[in-house]
């Protein structure tokens, strides 16, 4: 398993990143992470998490496949998501939105 961090959470007032790690986490991740845990700001950002840009490096250098702990920490991920927002993965009510980037197309289908 890779010490390698690729998915990095944020909501209930704190965030793994920060508007610092743009190369990291995309634009997006790294500012929707400030907005999110930055104690001056503390804006009310929905959970969330972002895949790193790293995955998709990772992608096209190992023969179009994923980091081996991905589908781990995504899991990790979704679940502090469900304690956050109260509800969980499928329920009727919407959890979760995708902000992509430019990522392989494969790369939605983890």
């Amino acid at each position: 398993m890779s010490s390698e961090k690729y998915v990095y959470s944020f909501g209930g007032g704190e965030a793994d990143g920060n508007e610092s790690m743009k190369n990291l986490l995309g634009g997006k991740g790294a500012n929707l992470a400030e907005m999110a845990g930055h104690p001056n700001l503390l804006l009310p950002v929905s959970a969330g998490f972002t895949v790193t840009t790293d995955v998709c490096t990772y992608y096209y250098q190992h023969e179009k496949t994923y980091p081996t702990s991905l589908q781990s920490e995504v899991d990790e991920a979704l679940r502090k998501m469900e304690k956050i927002m109260g509800r969980k993965f499928g329920d009727k009510k919407i959890l979760y939105c995708c902000l992509l980037g430019q990522v392989p197309e494969d790369l939605c289908l983890v």
